[in-house]
């Protein structure tokens, strides 16, 4: 009996223990039988922040290098599944495009976007799509890019007469064509929008500061983006204040064009995109809430994204042309032996350009104005070639990288456009080694506009002009650094010296 009562302490301690480890031993093996993609070695608390440079499409393709295609960081608190071949990026944008459709909550997003009421960095769902099909309809479907071709006729016309200005006036003085074709890629996109009431004294200047502060904040560190527990430090500390001062700029200027719209007479309206959304507002068989600020979200989101890429696309074709001069003389003798002698480069001309279009997906696939694409997360835990990726990971598609593959791509880092005359590669979203705008269902929408007012300033600069890099110092070459940011532009502002052709 004695016996008994001191073992019966000691079994039951022993069963604890039993329990405990069985316990143990479960929730280990379940552990290990969720396999995570592969990962480099972190950090505490930080992650991988610290692998992470200036330019970080650069910095992950280095580390995919080591650690494969499909990669998961730690971005402080954040997982994040960084993808970087065209066969990973198929698996996300095709096969798994539902459950990855969503984007992250991005701090900056939510104070400049009216909290992100836009349609890029709105998440996935009833709202998205309403936005979308407002802008695809009015402004993005092809029909409607079609209708716009006058006014980029005449905005490409006031392009070439500014430069033969300054060709004739200053015939050795350098151009800063950076600034030159920001201005023009701002004012064909305010015209396709705002109409006839599309300029103002000074407006120009006023978008050029905001969104460059816009690309600047949304590329940026933001603490609450990699810390989300640390979000009340933002507030303590101020962090938010300089995102808050850039969207009371926007706000002002945004709703200085609505009240604009708005009083004007109705006969003078000529069905610009500003135009057509007072419109929706107003009508009561509208389905859906279409309110100001819903208006000036959409408008940001094209100011900001129609302007950046499409001026960085015609800056990064004329330094890569300059730098090769036998693509630019090829490029020229195509331009010119279809245009026969007119005053300008036709739409129906660059039909038959087959060259000039080689020409411009090179530059899409070696300099993509936006190399990491928009971020992604996804909605639900999903499995990709053996690999789990959980509920809420935010994913990055290395654009830049896949571009490079040098097992897809010959050359890869060779400026070669002759690679897209004997292939059907495109950039609509089909081809995944080759998706400058993205694809699945949240691909950009504003391709094709932004590509046919590209293959137009183009073929007009390289038809109307001769260009020369003003080397002040012998040897001296073009500056081919890309500045850090969301969208992938030039370090340095891109001078030229045009020589008028005509």
């Amino acid at each position: 009996m004695s016996h008994d009562y001191l073992t019966q302490p000691f079994f039951m301690l022993s069963s604890f223990f039993v329990l405990l480890l069985s316990i143990k031993l479960v929730l280990f093996s379940n552990t290990r039988s969720v396999k995570l993609p592969p990962s480099p070695w972190k950090l505490p608390f930080i992650g991988n922040l610290h692998q992470i440079g200036f330019l970080p499409h650069q910095s992950l393709h280095k580390l995919s290098k080591k650690h494969g295609p499909l990669m998961l960081l730690k971005l402080g608190q954040v997982p994040t599944l960084v993808v970087s071949s065209s066969q990973m990026a198929k698996e996300i944008l095709k096969t798994h495009d539902i459950n990855f459709a969503n984007r992250p909550t991005l701090r900056a997003a939510e104070i400049l976007l009216y909290g992100s009421l836009d349609m890029g960095f709105s998440p996935y769902g009833e709202h998205w799509r309403q936005m979308r099909k407002v802008c695809m309809i009015n402004f993005f479907s092809m029909k409607k890019v079609q209708s716009f071709h006058a006014t980029r006729e005449e905005e490409v016309a006031h392009l070439m007469d500014k430069i033969a200005s300054q060709a004739f006036s200053n015939p050795s003085e350098p151009l800063n064509m950076s600034q030159v074709l920001y201005f023009f890629s701002n004012d064909m996109l305010c015209k396709a929008m705002l109409g006839n009431i599309s300029k103002k004294v000074d407006r120009n200047k006023i978008f050029h500061e905001m969104i460059e502060e816009n690309i600047l904040l949304l590329s940026g560190f933001n603490l609450v983006d990699y810390f989300p527990s640390l979000g009340w430090l933002s507030s303590l500390l101020g962090l938010d204040k300089r995102a808050k001062r850039n969207f009371s700029k926007w706000d002002a200027v945004l709703n200085q064009i609505i009240q604009e719209h708005a009083i004007i007479d109705e006969k003078l309206k000529n069905d610009g995109f500003v135009d057509i959304l007072l419109s929706l507002q107003k009508n009561p068989a509208t389905d859906f809430s279409f309110t100001d600020d819903h208006i000036k979200a959409l408008l940001l989101d094209m100011f900001a994204a129609g302007t950046e890429t499409t001026y960085i696309v015609l800056e990064w074709s004329l330094a890569e042309l300059i730098k090769n001069p036998e693509i630019m003389k090829k490029l020229q003798n195509e331009i010119r032996n279809f245009t026969h002698g007119n005053s300008m480069v036709q739409k129906e001309d660059i039909c038959e350009m087959k060259y000039l279009k080689a020409v411009i997906k090179e530059i899409l696939r070696l300099h993509p104005p936006a190399p990491l694409l928009l971020p992604r997360e996804s909605i639900e835990a999903c499995q990709i070639e053996g690999y789990e990726v959980q509920k809420k990971t935010r994913v990055i598609i290395n654009y830049w990288a896949i571009a490079r593959d040098p097992k897809v791509w010959d050359s890869p880092e060779e400026f070669k456009p002759e690679r897209f005359i004997s292939n059907d590669i495109d950039f609509k979203g089909q081809n995944y080694e080759f998706i400058p705008f993205g694809a699945g269902r949240r691909i950009c929408p504003g391709m094709h506009f932004a590509v046919s007012t590209v293959e137009l300033a183009l073929a007009n600069l390289i038809y109307r002009f001769d260009w020369k890099f003003p080397r002040s110092v012998d040897g001296e070459e073009i500056d081919m650094t890309e500045a850090p940011g969301l969208t992938m532009k030039m370090k340095q502002n891109l001078y030229l010296i045009p020589n008028s052709w005509m």
